[in-house]
């Protein structure tokens, strides 16, 4: 995909890497050390619908793609509002932490960033391709086996850090 530069607006993947590398670092462990995470969508009557996903993190945007016509592009194309939430993984050690991440996802129509990720990426065709624009990060993660931490981050804000006993 290189050779391509497109973005949505300054919320995006490359943004918060930009402004907090460290905690972009580990979200992106997070989300590489598993194939598949969890996306909340919006369905038609407003309620949330989960469902599975596979994510990339490719040339400073965080893609999601997804077969055709599937339930979560159909919410995804009537309400762009999402949250992802990593896979941790089997048990209960939740090495780096619990991550998640809100935005808006917009389809991708331009044939040719759908050409330059399919030939990175491999998808099954015909596909959905979404960018994403960022509203929040979140890890939370266990600290000295005594503190639960939480870190969050919106555009424009440096992390926040909350600790509780």
């Amino acid at each position: 995909m290189s050779g391509i530069h497109v973005r949505l607006g300054s919320m995006n993947w490359a943004v918060f890497t930009t402004t907090e590398p460290e905690l972009a670092e580990t979200v992106e462990e997070r989300f590489r050390a598993f194939t598949h995470h969890t996306l909340a969508t919006l369905r038609k009557d407003g309620s949330p619908r989960t469902t599975g996903l596979e994510v990339r993190f490719l040339n400073g945007e965080l893609w999601l793609a997804m077969m055709p016509d599937s339930l979560k592009a159909r919410d995804l194309l009537r309400d762009p509002r999402f949250a992802l939430q990593a896979n941790h993984g089997p048990g209960t050690d939740m090495g780096g932490g619990d991550v998640r991440v809100s935005g808006r996802a917009y389809e991708v129509e331009d044939a040719a960033v759908k050409a330059a990720y399919a030939e990175e990426v491999e998808p099954p065709e015909p596909f959905h391709l979404f960018r994403t624009e960022l509203t929040e990060v979140v890890r939370t993660f266990v600290e000295d086996e005594k503190y639960l931490v939480v870190q969050v981050w919106t555009p424009g804000e440096q992390v926040r850090t909350l600790k509780r006993t």
